[in-house]
């Protein structure tokens, strides 16, 4: 009876485990992959608040140039 348990185990980690253990690492890394709501979100307001950013940018350029005009020049 020892030996057939022994047998059993065996065979077990021989041949299911291994595929077990990489089945729960392919789903893991395939839902790794993929972006989820709040991710996209995040990613959104990020794009969003850059475009903001670079508009006051521009603006702030314009001022200058306006006001100083060979500032870039000081650089």
């Amino acid at each position: 009876m020892e030996e057939l348990l022994t047998i059993a185990l065996i065979v077990f980690l021989a041949i299911p485990a291994p595929l077990l253990i990489a089945m729960h690492f392919i789903s893991k890394w395939k839902q790794s992959r993929e972006i989820g709501r709040s991710e996209e979100r995040m990613l959104e307001d990020s794009w969003l608040l850059s475009r903001r950013l670079e508009e006051r940018l521009e603006s702030l350029e314009t001022i200058l140039d306006g006001a100083l005009p060979n500032w870039r020049r000081r650089i």
